[in-house]
């Protein structure tokens, strides 16, 4: 192949686009519809590398000779998965529940070659051990920051960093929602070798 194939961000985030930026590749970015609801006795690594290659699968059809990036991301308190709060009152419940306790983010990944219909995958953890949160932290926290679309109910690239006492993990950016490390293993399998 002489040149490389399209790329596609398989995402409407505005985060994640911010991220893959910084490889600073030609791409696009579409926003799949996909249903994201978790599948009984399924585990949160399952449920986000699933999501992950729903998302890329989902635009394939359109997008012939492309590597397509699906990402998805849960948060996980013990057993519990923190999904996206959708509302201030259960982001407040959610922050309320991870004050003082260490939340795992899974960030799956997959890279889908549209040609050759070659997918690679991965679920990239990243730790967050939360301080101690007052009432009145959490809920002036909520109401500047609106995290309602956020999985764990904050946003780390904005003002979330001041609920955390400690952040542990091999790629920081995974914890926005976009593991890079992984990314660009995934793309030197596919021929291209960053920076270019």
């Amino acid at each position: 192949m002489t040149a490389n194939p399209a790329l596609l961000l398989a995402s409407s985030s505005p985060f994640r686009r911010e991220l893959l930026g910084k490889l600073r590749l030609e791409f696009t970015h579409q926003s799949p519809d996909i249903d994201e609801s978790r599948l009984d006795g399924e585990t949160p690594t399952e449920l986000v590398i699933r999501l992950a290659q729903e998302k890329a699968t989902a635009l394939a059809e359109q997008h012939p000779n492309t590597l397509i990036i699906g990402s998805d991301q849960v948060a996980v308190l013990g057993d519990t998965v923190l999904g996206k709060p959708g509302t201030r009152e259960k982001a407040i419940e959610q922050l309320s529940v991870a004050s003082g306790q260490r939340v795992t983010f899974l960030t799956g990944l997959c890279l889908l070659n549209t040609a050759t219909g070659r997918t690679q995958t991965a679920c990239e953890p990243f730790h967050v051990q939360f301080r101690t949160l007052q009432p009145a932290q959490i809920e002036r926290y909520v109401d500047l920051e609106q995290p309602l679309n956020c999985a764990g109910s904050f946003k780390s690239e904005g003002l979330g960093i001041v609920l955390f006492k400690a952040l542990e993990g091999r790629d920081p950016n995974s914890l926005i929602g976009l593991p890079l490390i992984v990314l660009t293993e995934f793309l030197a399998e596919e021929g291209i070798q960053l920076p270019l």
